[in-house]
């Protein structure tokens, strides 16, 4: 796996049906670096801090691989990296293959897998499209948040080293099947609930 592309965004005002909001889910790439700090990334902009950044959330990552697949049901987006509102997007990022607590090397930052994400109904207006959430639960294609352990400078073609893995921690993939899938697995579950390197707020939708 590596970085591809480096995407930050401003904060924009959206009109929801009819409900004036802000947001700052509208990333786009850039050629120079990021840099990650532990809460969010430098000179990116995180309006709703209720449900993004913070030390379990302080960057999104998603596939290069997944964009394929929605720009055939949207093909008449005008496509770039940084349409998820990821940070970073990375070749060959797979949630089946990543587990929950892994620790990479990227660049000079040091970060941990904490949680598969949970989508918010932003991305139906992002995509123009009121069914987007349901769609992007449903495609499994979920990308990855990070904890920074290490803050650092992250650029494009960056390789993404893994630095140590917790064998029995969960796959994302597990994760995000058990937030949303209606029949539960009661041994994954109490796993990812004794989960110390799973996000707290991850926790939290889990035991509701």
């Amino acid at each position: 796996m590596k970085v591809v592309s480096t995407n930050i965004g401003e904060k924009v005002e959206i009109n929801y049906h009819g409900k004036v909001e802000k947001t700052g889910m509208y990333k786009h790439a850039v050629d120079q670096p990021i840099v990650l700090g532990r809460d969010d990334v430098f000179d990116d902009s995180v309006v709703d801090r209720r449900y993004h950044g913070g030390s379990d959330k302080a960057c999104y990552c998603y596939s290069e691989k997944h964009y394929e697949y929605w720009k055939n049901k949207f093909p008449n987006l005008k496509w770039d990296f940084g349409m998820f509102g990821e940070n970073l997007t990375i070749s060959n990022l797979d949630e089946e293959k990543l587990k929950i607590g892994d620790v990479f090397q990227i660049g000079s930052a040091k970060v941990q897998v904490t949680q598969p994400r949970q989508p918010c109904y932003k991305l139906n207006y992002r995509f123009d499209c009121d069914s987007m959430v349901r769609q992007f639960i449903d495609s499994g294609f979920s990308g990855v948040y990070i904890r920074v352990l290490e803050e650092g400078k992250i650029m494009r073609n960056d390789e993404l080293i893994l630095l140590n893995r917790r064998e029995n921690s969960l796959f994302v993939k597990e994760v995000y099947k058990l937030l949303y899938e209606p029949i539960k697995d009661k041994m994954q579950l109490e796993k990812a609930l004794s989960d110390p390197a799973l996000a707290a707020s991850c926790k939290r939708d889990l035991q509701k």
